[in-house]
């Protein structure tokens, strides 16, 4: 398997993810659901994708929010993004929060996110007592102003 394909299966009943444009980088998945979930304000759920991936070592795939589905409804990816390894062959699963102040209600075949595959590079790590200095230093969680 070259690193530009990954082998998938589809258990579910909708179609498979897909570039929805030419220049779109993320693949739209959709909600593998047997009924509707209702998410309250800050509750978060785990949505199935009915979707298992095998890909290259040399890929992660990210599991990213939908910009529409942030804006228009409050829905996000919590563990944005989500990491999807190599190695796992598990069911792909989206964790969705409502930053609403409304209820929300997820139908089953909605688009819920989308998955982006990335190159990885492995690093050893080497350990030092001391690192070199730099032109920020330490400076950092705003350091460098707001304009």
């Amino acid at each position: 398997m070259s690193s530009n394909e990954v082998r998938i299966v589809n258990q579910g009943h909708h179609e498979m993810p897909t570039y929805q444009t030419t220049g779109a980088s993320g693949m739209d998945v959709r909600a593998l659901l047997s009924a509707p979930v209702s998410l309250a304000p800050m509750q978060r759920a785990l949505i199935k994708t009915g979707l298992f991936l095998e890909m290259d070592p040399t890929l992660e795939c990210q599991v990213r929010p939908r910009s529409g589905l942030a804006l228009k409804k409050g829905l996000t990816v919590l563990n944005t993004p989500g990491t999807i390894d190599a190695d796992y062959r598990g069911e792909v699963g989206v964790i969705l929060v409502n930053l609403s102040s409304e209820t929300v209600t997820i139908e089953d075949g909605e688009r819920i996110a989308q998955l982006v595959f990335c190159k990885v590079e492995k690093v050893n790590l080497i350990p030092v007592t001391e690192l070199g200095t730099s032109e920020r230093g330490e400076g950092g969680f705003g350091s460098t102003g707001l304009k």
